[in-house]
């Protein structure tokens, strides 16, 4: 009986045991490193707020309408900041997660090849582009033509923060919609199209149905991103903490605060420093709660469709 020809690539057998061990134990090693680092960063936020907390109660940091810890008599009250960011959040998903719904629909069910070879890789430049430079484009173009509209917006203000953290969530929503949609099999519209449905009525009603969960989950990870934006918000919107609901005036964010302390000399110790942990904190649970809250609505519409 002829022997078989070894495979060119072919290793003997304890060297590939080994090499596969080898890869195993590194993936675990980068998996527990996140999951160390990110209880290290938990322990942190938590030590540094318990001292803040220390110092100023809950009533006031939840019940106080004011924001202004580097002041000398400092007030800490975080509702002007959430505020701000509630705002900056919900004015960006108006702008952004219809346009980029529109935009995924057309590349998936309308575009050409061609044109949807070209248009995508383009549309996810935009995400490449820096957070400052989309600041500095709100502040000097932005701004400057929602002035012509109305002479009573300031140079800061919501409207122009808005705008541009929901060009910057556009990409994500985008592409993450439009895989969600072509993941939805051909049978499924062909399907609709066999019953008289439209191209409009299968891209609409049946398609975005199919990709709904995958659509959700882009658009509330777009909204943690918006959350947690900074340089483009601090230089479109402003330092200006506020419990109005105003989109023509300056706001302040959580994310903003951090720039504006950072900017600042603030001593080592004291409510003025561990304020920022305790912003951090907060921060964090509400995007947690946000990635909670995506999770559980892709699996209760994949459940019950």
């Amino acid at each position: 009986m002829a022997s078989q020809a070894a495979h060119p690539f072919a290793k003997p057998r304890s060297i590939r045991v080994w090499v596969e061990r080898g890869l195993t134990a590194i993936c675990f090693l980068c998996a527990l490193a996140t999951i160390f680092v990110s209880a290290f960063i938990l322990y942190t936020l938590v030590v540094e707020s318990a001292e803040f907390f220390r110092t100023i109660p809950l009533k006031e940091f939840f019940g106080s309408p004011n924001w202004n810890p580097l002041m000398k008599d400092g007030e800490y009250g975080i509702r002007a900041l959430i505020t701000g960011t509630m705002m900056i959040a919900a004015g960006s998903a108006v702008v952004g997660v219809p346009i980029g719904l529109m935009i995924a629909i057309y590349l998936s069910e309308y575009a050409r090849p061609a044109v949807r070879k070209i248009a995508k890789p383009a549309l996810e430049l935009l995400a490449g582009i820096p957070s400052v430079v989309y600041g500095y484009f709100g502040l000097t173009v932005v701004t400057p033509l929602l002035k012509m509209i109305n002479p009573a917006i300031t140079t800061y203000n919501a409207f122009s923060g808005s705008i541009v953290v929901g060009i910057m969530i556009l990409p994500l929503v985008a592409s993450l919609s439009e895989d969600a949609i072509a993941s939805v099999p051909r049978a499924t519209r062909e399907a609709a199209y066999g019953l008289g449905a439209s191209k409009a009525e299968v891209s609409l009603t049946v398609v975005l149905k199919a990709a709904s969960s995958g659509i959700i989950a882009s658009i509330l990870l777009a909204i943690s991103r918006a959350i947690g934006e900074t340089m483009a918000v601090t230089l479109a919107a402003g330092m200006t903490p506020t419990s109005n609901i105003d989109f023509t005036k300056a706001i302040g964010t959580m994310t903003a605060y951090f720039v504006e302390v950072s900017s600042g000399d603030v001593p080592r110790f004291g409510p003025q420093y561990t304020s920022i942990f305790a912003v951090g904190l907060l921060m964090f649970l509400l995007t947690f709660g946000m990635n909670l809250l995506s999770r559980r609505l892709v699996r209760r519409i994949q459940r019950f469709g």
